[in-house]
């Protein structure tokens, strides 16, 4: 029997589709980073390997004509040896709430010219007006003197430790290259959604309110029953 025709054990064959997968994902990353890149998602087909990509602006991925995504197909399936690629561009449905997405505008921003405070606090505003519950965005670097220091910019609520800061929370870290050196840039988002601490007390049904006023009326009736006896 070959080597090729050895039967490869189930743990062996799902490391390789793990590591294929995290190979084209970081190849997307690479490839469309200034097209707009957010995530993607690689899903196995019988009729081969289908690519979802999301992105803030799907155009910039496709190109005029398909062009990219040709480029793209030709590449994962030389390069990487992806069998039949099928690649799908999605947007992104709230941009404002994806921290990848906010934390790629301030370096974009930054890179124009744009001051780190002034860039940081347009970001807060465009989150909280995408109807996020909190945001905590830290830039770290040679931000005014040659010494590295950080500065945070802090609005609504933002969950530190416990299960809703591990599940709940959505966080990012990014960098940006400039003339003084890297700049690291983190984004926490709080999205609009019901976390642990938060409870609704019920007002009772009809039905319940009914039941417990008549224990009470015939223990009144009772009472009465006997006082008059007496």
């Amino acid at each position: 029997m070959s080597q090729q025709q050895r039967r490869i054990p189930v743990y062996k064959k799902i490391l390789q589709d793990k590591v294929k997968e995290w190979m084209i994902k970081e190849f997307l990353n690479y490839r469309l980073a200034k097209q707009g890149y957010v995530d993607s998602d690689v899903l196995k087909t019988p009729l081969g390997t289908r690519i979802i990509i999301y992105a803030e602006r799907p155009n910039w991925i496709i190109g005029r004509k398909g062009v990219i995504v040709k480029e793209l197909t030709d590449l994962l399936s030389k390069k990487l040896e992806v069998d039949n690629p099928i690649i799908d561009v999605t947007p992104i449905q709230n941009p404002e709430l994806n921290p990848k997405i906010i934390a790629n505008r301030i370096a974009w921003a930054m890179t124009k010219g744009v001051k780190f405070r002034r860039a940081g606090m347009i970001a807060v505003r465009q989150i909280m007006d995408g109807g996020a519950r909190g945001t905590e965005i830290t830039i770290s670097g040679k931000l005014t003197s040659e010494r590295s220091r950080f500065e945070k910019y802090v609005y609504g609520v933002i969950y530190k430790n416990g299960y809703d800061a591990k599940t709940k929370i959505q966080r990012f870290v990014g960098q940006v290259l400039l003339k003084p050196g890297l700049y690291g840039i983190e984004v926490r988002i709080t999205p609009p959604i019901r976390v642990s601490d938060e409870f609704q007390i019920k007002p009772p049904t009809r039905e319940a309110a009914e039941a417990q006023v008549q224990p009470a009326v015939t223990e009144e009736g009772g009472e009465g029953g006997r006082q008059t006896e007496a």
